[in-house]
Parts: structure tokens; sequence; C-alpha cells
């Protein structure tokens, strides 16, 4: 997994290990996800499924797409749709992804890359790989989260954050056998770039084999961990964990994730995403492409999408 590499991680800042007092986050559930296919046919990994909203608020949906390597001719996208009421936040660890949308925003990503959107009041948008990708085919692996806004925040106005992979903040823990890469929010005394509407902390994280990863955590955030690749423990009672499964932790001021010291072949390092944030606590009546707090809500976006009044193709100045 390209992303963001580090030749020697011993010049990077070190994220120390919580106070001995703090209490560890302890594991609640440990979900495996399903696979599924988005947009025009790209395979992802369903990383939420059958876990309760409740239990990931503010965040809504997480798509891990791919891992796959396309043959020539098979790289797919997904076609223009609408969004109202949220954030999407699109990482690519390998290949290229191109974002266009109604609002002028627009960009392609590669390794390491970040396209945040704000939806907010309404926007169209299309993202697919770009066309010498669909000729040549190749390796294509990220991932999609989306971020509630709550109500007062629903019609904001849309947004487009280009974050180079070059301009995340990069840390490691104190035995220097961990890259951390933090995207977004504060951890410790550090921010990452991405600029947030809902309090929220996000990072991916490479852990070396037999690694240990103890990060202070935000007590009024909530806490979960998804690995993208390798094996390995999460929580302090040492949890079992996978590529391809969710663990939801508990409350408490610290987490863990330790990598196995056998790691496979085809993924020799343990590939974590770490995310939290302030639970809203609000009403959610979410439906497709739209997350509103009211069915009405989501009737009126269905109606003012229909109308067209979430954007003009292309963007109008």
């Amino acid at each position: 997994m390209p992303a963001i590499t580090v030749d020697n991680l011993l010049v990077l800042p070190r994220v120390e290990a919580p106070a001995v007092d703090a209490r560890e986050r302890q594991v609640k559930s440990v979900t495996t996800a399903p696979r599924g296919f988005e947009g025009e046919g790209f395979p992802v990994h369903r990383a939420f499924a059958g876990v309760d909203l409740a239990e990931l608020d503010p965040f809504i949906h997480l798509d891990q797409m791919g891992e796959v390597e396309y043959a020539p001719g098979e790289p797919k996208g997904t076609p223009w749709h609408p969004h109202r009421g949220f954030e999407t936040v699109t990482y690519m660890i390998d290949g290229i992804f191109d974002h266009e949308d109604s609002n002028g925003g627009g960009g392609t990503i590669t390794n390491g890359d970040t396209q945040w959107m704000t939806a907010g009041s309404g926007i169209l948008h299309i993202e697919k790989p770009p066309e010498h990708l669909v000729v040549s085919g190749g390796l294509f692996h990220g991932f999609q989260l989306w971020v509630n806004l709550p109500a007062k925040d629903k019609f904001l106005n849309p947004r487009y954050q280009d974050l180079r992979g070059n301009d995340v903040t990069l840390l490691t823990n104190p035995g220097g056998d961990a890259l951390i890469r933090l995207i977004a929010g504060d951890l410790a005394d550090q921010t990452g770039p991405g600029s947030t509407y809902t309090p929220i902390t996000m990072l991916h994280a490479t852990l070396q084999p037999g690694s240990r990863l103890s990060l202070p955590w935000n007590r009024a955030f909530n806490a979960l961990v998804y690995v993208l690749g390798g094996k390995g423990t999460v929580g302090g009672d040492r949890r079992s964990i996978r590529s391809g499964q969710l663990a939801v932790f508990d409350r408490g001021d610290s987490l863990t994730v330790t990598a196995d010291e056998a790691q496979e072949t085809r993924t020799p390092e343990m590939d974590v995403l770490v995310m939290g944030g302030q639970p809203i606590g609000e009403p959610v009546a979410w439906y497709g492409p739209f997350v509103m707090n009211t069915h009405a809500e989501l009737a009126q976006a269905f109606s003012d999408f229909q109308s067209g009044k979430l954007g003009t193709i292309p963007a109008s100045s």
C-alpha cells in the first residue's frame, strides 16, 4: 500500500503513549464487511454493514474500494449523481480517481491524496478513473467515508477540498515502527489538514509486524478501526481482527491496535483506518444519496433534485 511513506520513521514527531491512568477503550464488536458493487460496477467492501448507526455517529457509510487489479478496459466509476446533507471523503491508496461536481470543484487523486466534498445544500458529482487508466488497467484501492452534518449545517454551501498526500501530518509511535498519516482532526498535539464541520479525527496507519500503536483518543468521540490489510489485535482485551473487519470501541481515553508478528506475504504490514468523532445525536433519515433528519426533508431533497435545484452539468458560473 503506497499512499505516503517515509524511509526513516524515526525522524517523525512521536505520538507519546497515553498516560498510565488513561482508561483504555475495550472492543464492543468486530464485524466483517460484506462485498458489494458501487456505481458502474466497481467492487467494494461495505465496512459499516450490520452496525447500528448510533454506534457510528457522526459517520454514516464507509466503502473500501477494491483492492482490485483491473485488466485493460475494466476500470469503472460512478455516473453523475446527487448528494445533500453530509460530506464525502475519498482517499486513494493505489490508483487514480477523477472528481467533477456541479459546484465547480474537481481534480485527480492518486496515492495518498484525499478529496473532501461537502454536499451541504445539494450537489451533483461524478467519480471515475481517467481514460488512460481505463485503457491500461491497473491497481485500484481506496475508501470513501460519509460524514454526517448536524441539522444546522445541512444546508451549507457546497465545498470541495483537494488534499495532497504530502499535506497529511506524518507521525510515528514511540517505537518508530508505525507510520501515522493524520488526515483530519487532532491527535495528541498534532492536527491534520482536512477542515471539518463535524468534529472528527481520521488517520491511516501502517504497522510493521509486531508493532503496537496506542493512541490517546478524545473521550467525547466514538472510536472505530477498520483493517484495510493485514491482521492483528485491537483493544486492551486483544481481540483478533483481520483485513475487511471493523472494530467498534467503547468509551475511554485511548485505543490500541497491535499487528501480528506473522503477516501474509501479500500484505506484509497491517494497514488500518482509525476514525472517531463527536456524536451528533440527531434523528437520521437516510435514503440513497441523501442524509437528512426527517422523511419530509428526504422527500424535498428528491423533489429538488428532480426539478434541477441541486445543480447543473457542467457547473454554471
